[in-house]
């Protein structure tokens, strides 16, 4: 039968959009399932506040009622405000090695976009650059990390049929506790002149006080990104969200900061890889999920740099040395031994070029991909 694309309207189509990948990676290893609950809530148009400055579609693809695929159409407001465009978005893409089905979902979010007047259609982002976002094109031979997706390869032919190009990379380097003997000398010295020379000293953040300390650090990651491709600042609203869903998450060996006489700035935010506790948990926290959780929870050896960033009046100092090493610092004295940072902009020569300093390696490569809209 041929594959039917309708738009979600009820809470039990939300449920099956929400399960689609649970079909799609059925018999694959490298992926991890994320919380059901978590999913609920991001989704959910009166819960994210994301959806105070944007529009939303989801699409469910099936064949013989069976779901065979998704995808979102999204319009920002604030995001083409902010960075003066007209880009339309689309995120949340998964189905099976079906092209009908595939053309069917971008169709779909290809016509509800154009019907919004945007002038392309740009993703996967799901739903910003500061949620997961880019297709996996290099790196399948590892699993995800925390706030990470896993694809399957077929999806670059899929995306390509449908006239998609790359937009931009975005690489994942690699650091291990074994990479230190590698570090440029230069780090090192830089990191070590930080507080002598510009009063700049490197602590870990207090969760005694943690809402003032996640509201500085949006102030240092929103003046650090706000040049970069594609990128939207968060607001109060999303702050106040993330810094819910997030502080169960953050261990204060691995958020620090750089203070210089009380105001913070520069600062980096890691997370121990818990992708390694949720693959065996199935998407669930019960009945006996949290006490997979709790146990596997002391045995992740692995972090993810979430986000690492310095005020742009500050970039010369030799904050980002600091920061990095300190990484090192932890690794040496923590159960993580490594990790990946988070996704830089393969347009980034500063910091590429720093993890190459680091002794780092690209292991996985995501794409953005865009299609322009050509007048008809």
């Amino acid at each position: 039968m041929p594959a039917q694309i309708t738009p979600v309207r009820t809470k039990a189509d939300l449920r099956r959009f929400i399960r689609v990948p649970w079909r799609i990676y059925r018999n694959e290893p490298h992926w991890v399932p994320p919380l059901i609950s978590e999913r609920r809530r991001f989704f959910d148009r009166a819960k994210n506040p994301f959806f105070e400055h944007a529009e939303a579609e989801y699409f469910l693809a099936t064949r013989d009622g069976e779901p065979v695929g998704r995808i979102s159409a999204h319009v920002d407001h604030r995001f083409n405000e902010f960075q003066d465009n007209e880009w339309g978005l689309f995120g949340f893409f998964e189905c099976e090695d079906d092209p009908e089905a595939s053309a069917g979902l971008l169709g779909a979010a290809e016509t509800w976009l154009r019907e919004r007047g945007r002038d392309r259609m740009v993703g996967p982002m799901d739903f910003t650059t500061n949620d997961e976002c880019g297709l996996l094109v290099e790196g399948h031979d590892r699993d995800p990390q925390v706030l990470e997706a896993w694809h399957h390869p077929y999806y670059q032919e899929l995306f390509a049929t449908h006239g998609l190009e790359k937009a931009m990379d975005l690489l994942k380097w690699e650091l291990h506790i074994a990479d230190r003997e590698k570090v440029l000398p230069v780090v090192s010295q830089l990191a070590e002149r930080l507080e002598p020379d510009h009063g700049i000293r490197i602590r870990h953040m207090d969760k005694r006080h943690f809402a003032s300390e996640v509201a500085e650090f949006m102030q240092v990651y929103n003046s650090a990104w706000e040049k970069n491709w594609g990128f939207v600042p968060l607001t109060d609203a999303e702050l106040r969200h993330h810094a819910k869903e997030f502080k169960p998450a953050i261990d204060e060996n691995w958020a620090m900061i750089a203070d210089k006489d009380g105001k913070m700035v520069g600062a980096a935010l890691s997370l121990p890889d818990y992708n390694q506790v949720l693959k065996h948990m199935d998407g669930r926290l019960l009945p006996f999920g949290w006490l997979k959780f709790l146990r596997g929870r002391k045995k992740i050896d692995r972090v993810r740099v979430h986000a690492l960033g310095v005020r742009p009046e500050y970039q010369h100092t030799g904050v980002a040395a600091g920061l990095y090493i300190e990484h090192f610092n932890m690794a040496a004295s923590t159960p993580q031994t490594g990790g990946e940072m988070g996704w830089i902009l393969e347009t980034n020569e500063a910091m590429n070029r720093g993890m190459e300093a680091m002794g780092g390696r690209v292991v996985k490569r995501f794409r953005v991909y865009e299609k322009i809209f050509r007048a008809q």
